[in-house]
């Protein structure tokens, strides 16, 4: 059994033949009062450790590391009372059950040097070389990351966490053993202690050791920290699971003897064991499923090892002809691997005494890759390369680490990121098909658009449909294992619904949605920003071209042409100073935008204004889903046929407003916010515009359905109703509606004013 798999007396024993500690570090121990541990790791016996997987060990790297950590912490304790140097070694003992290579062991053991002793990263670079400091350093920054915090912090905290380990992926090893020592320890610390570490473990850590295939450090990690968070829970379910082996004990042995003797005698060679699943695993499970432990079926799993991939699906042959097989519990994942390498044969079946077996069928290679994850890369090897280098070529666990640091040019703030982390590390799969035959892995629960958004970035910004399983099915759709998807694209949608995000599960996809929202907005205020700048220097009858203002970016701050635009276009920068940083000679006319106050106050009495002056250098406005970030007056709206003006809102585009609207006066004072807008609505492609109405109704039974019925008969459609009740005879309506046009909103003023339950029926200019 590997080292780093054994409980505490198996870990007791195991140092046995080690040394006495430094007799300064028993002396400070015994001062301070707490029992410390009687014996630490000797140099010879950690070199033992190495030199059992990998001959060609350099003991004098060894023995020169061991040497120098002992003296840098020198009478150091921890919170134990023991030598503080029984940590570096314990984190190094860890890996050598990992089988990793020399640089790996050597930086666990100075892994603490730099932040807790007069060390630094020169010495240790001069030592023992630049690749071991620049994995100790790491290590170091890690250490001071705390991942347990305001959500913000700790986001930025799991960011540089995950871009360290991307560089060199031992530093995520070292960090892993580091973490599981600290908290087979934890009882000698704080409860606040106990409590942050614990959190920081469950939900960092251990996710992140199950994604890089080291399901056994994970599960250790699990319990540990469960064990913490809620001990009355972990320990009825220890209790339970202890009091089941106990009662089944000779089942579990009649089971293996019975799997033994069906192969052997098919003259396979396997080797069977049992073991029960941990406690965190299942309180997971009860919780999950709502169900009680006594419902609980599969706690006990039965591992066959087999000499070849051939031999494993000839065994899942003869025990599936031996014991009844449980329907739906078959999982082929040696044929499809998770994302983590793991690859085995999951099957279920009725085994004697009619209870459920989990049986999983694998090669020692694949066991060794799912308890040991990219561990079981042997790094120590000659000619391998780099363990970077090595796990591109060989480690789907690594490619999903290196995914997931692209995830963060794509994140606009920390929580985003911390949003997709935690959703990649802690989701399960399912595998479906694209209809070439393309393998795609998903979290469970993943819809069509997050395949679409898995196959390609512009498969998902393009989708507008999809076949799962040849039917036309919706694009939120839930997919299950095995499911071809077919997605339907069109050239016409350059960006998905900005509601997208909320249907999406895969951080990837997320992303992408986020990414080309915001594309998509910028591109919106680029365009108003060009259209506003051309029409500015139309008027000044001066040139303007994207090469001359190349030249002038310095002068506005900016680091391109487009950059410049959406600047103008959401209000930040006036395009007068576009014209100075292109002609420094340039003076702005100041003219008055629709007369003084007077002559506003004038154009509000127009009670049916003229048809509207279309100037050629007036910007074209087509609604809500035009080119350009445009909204409408918030408490009235406006409809083709009103004379409008455009108000640019610094951040939020344009306004558009009737030029009757009293909320004109409000920017009177700020004539370089206003544009000279015009409608430029397709009649093939008739849309609806908002209005407001005011209604004072006769109160009584059916009137309000009578005006209703007036609007749809017109073709009108209602957004929004708010009453008011004036008097015990009438109530005021207040009605958003969408219409067509001027025209239309007039028909539907003037019908509803023939009603007999209608006093009174007004347009509200917003």
């Amino acid at each position: 059994m590997a080292y780093w798999r054994r409980n505490s007396e198996q870990m007791q024993a195991a140092t046995d033949s080690v040394a006495v500690a430094p007799q300064s570090a028993v002396s400070a121990q015994t001062r301070s009062g707490k029992s410390p541990r009687a014996r630490m790791m000797r140099q010879y016996d950690l070199v033992e450790r190495v030199r059992s997987y990998n001959p060609d060990t350099n003991e004098d790297l060894l023995n020169r590391a061991y040497v120098y950590a002992m003296r840098a912490h020198g009478s150091q304790t921890r919170a134990s009372g023991d030598p503080f140097f029984s940590h570096p070694l314990e984190v190094a003992a860890i890996l050598t059950g990992l089988k990793l290579d020399d640089a790996t062991i050597v930086a666990a053991l100075l892994h603490d040097t730099i932040e807790d002793t007069e060390a630094t990263r020169a010495e240790i670079d001069l030592v023992f070389g630049k690749e071991i400091g620049a994995l100790v350093e790491g290590l170091t920054k890690l250490k001071r990351l705390e991942l347990v915090s305001r959500e913000a912090k700790q986001a930025e905290n799991l960011r540089k966490l995950l871009l360290a380990i991307s560089d060199d992926v031992r530093v995520l090893l070292i960090k892993l053993a580091d973490r599981l020592h600290n908290m087979r320890t934890l009882e000698f610390v704080s409860p606040a202690a106990r409590q942050r570490v614990a959190e920081e473990t469950l939900d960092i850590y251990a996710p992140l050791a199950g994604r890089m295939g080291m399901q056994e450090m994970r599960e250790e990690l699990e319990d540990l920290s469960f064990r913490t968070l809620d001990p009355d829970a972990y320990s009825v379910v220890r209790q339970r699971l202890d009091s089941l082996a106990e009662r089944n004990r000779n089942l579990i042995g009649e089971i293996e003897s019975q799997l033994s003797k069906n192969l052997q005698k098919n003259g396979m060679t396997a080797h069977v064991f049992g073991r029960r699943k941990q406690p965190f695993s299942i309180w997971t499970k009860m919780q999950r499923k709502s169900v009680g432990f006594e419902q609980l079926s599969d706690i006990f799993a039965f591992r066959i090892v087999m000499n070849n991939v051939e031999s494993c699906y000839r065994a899942l042959g003869i025990v599936h002809t031996t014991w009844p097989v449980v329907p739906g519990r078959f999982k082929d994942y040696i044929s499809t691997p998770k994302q983590n390498d793991y690859r085995s044969i999951h099957t279920t079946v009725i085994g004697p005494g009619k209870q459920r077996v989990e049986l999983q069928i694998r090669t020692e290679e694949m066991d060794e890759i799912a308890e040991l994850g990219i561990a079981a890369h042997a790094f120590y090897k000659d000619g391998v390369g780099s363990p970077t280098e090595l796990l591109k070529r060989e480690s789907n666990a690594f490619a999903w680490l290196r995914h997931t640091i692209a995830i963060l040019s794509d994140s606009a703030n920390p929580e985003e990121f911390l949003e997709h982390t935690k959703l990649e590390l802690f989701h399960d799969q399912v595998f479906c098909f694209t209809p070439k035959g393309k393998l795609i892995a998903l979290p469970r629960h993943a819809n069509v658009i997050d395949f679409a958004y898995a196959v390609h970035t512009d498969v998902g910004n393009s989708a507008v449909g999809c076949k799962i399983n040849g039917k036309f099915s919706p694009l939120s759709s839930e997919l299950q294992n095995g499911d071809e998807v077919e997605v339907l694209t069109s050239e016409a949608q350059s960006s998905p619904p900005s509601a997208w995000e909320s249907l999406a599960v895969t951080g990837k996809a997320r992303a992408a949605i986020r990414r080309a929202t915001r594309t998509a907005v910028r591109d919106q205020y680029a365009g108003l920003g060009r259209r506003i700048v051309e029409r500015l220097f139309a008027r000044a009858k001066i040139d303007y071209a994207d090469d001359k203002l190349k030249g002038a970016l310095p002068r506005l701050a900016r680091g391109s042409v487009d950059d410049v635009m959406a600047a103008v276009g959401r209000g930040e920068m006036k395009a007068s100073d576009v014209a100075r940083a292109m002609y420094p000679d340039y003076k702005e006319e100041r003219v008055a935008r629709y007369g003084a106050k007077k002559g506003l106050a004038a154009k509000l009495k127009l009670k049916s204004p003229p048809e509207p002056v279309r100037s050629p250098s007036a910007i074209p406005i087509r609604g809500i889903n035009s080119d350009l970030p445009v909204k409408f007056a918030p408490n009235g709206g406006a409809v083709p046929g009103d004379r409008i003006v455009g108000i640019v809102s610094p951040g939020k585009g344009i306004t558009i407003y009737p030029i009757q609207s009293p909320a004109l006066k409000d920017f009177e004072e700020e004539p370089e916010r206003w544009l000279d807008v015009r409608w430029d609505v397709d009649d093939s492609t008739p849309q609806r515009f908002p209005a407001r109405i005011l209604v004072d109704n006769v109160n009584e039974p059916g009137s309000l359905a009578q005006v209703a019925t007036v609007i749809a008969e017109h073709d009108g459609n209602i957004d929004n109703i708010s009453m008011f009740r004036r008097s015990p005879d009438f109530t005021e309506l207040t009605i958003d509606l969408e219409v067509y046009d001027l025209k239309h909103l007039s028909a539907i003023i003037a019908q509803l004013r023939a009603k007999a339950v209608v006093a009174r029926v007004e347009r509200v200019n917003g």
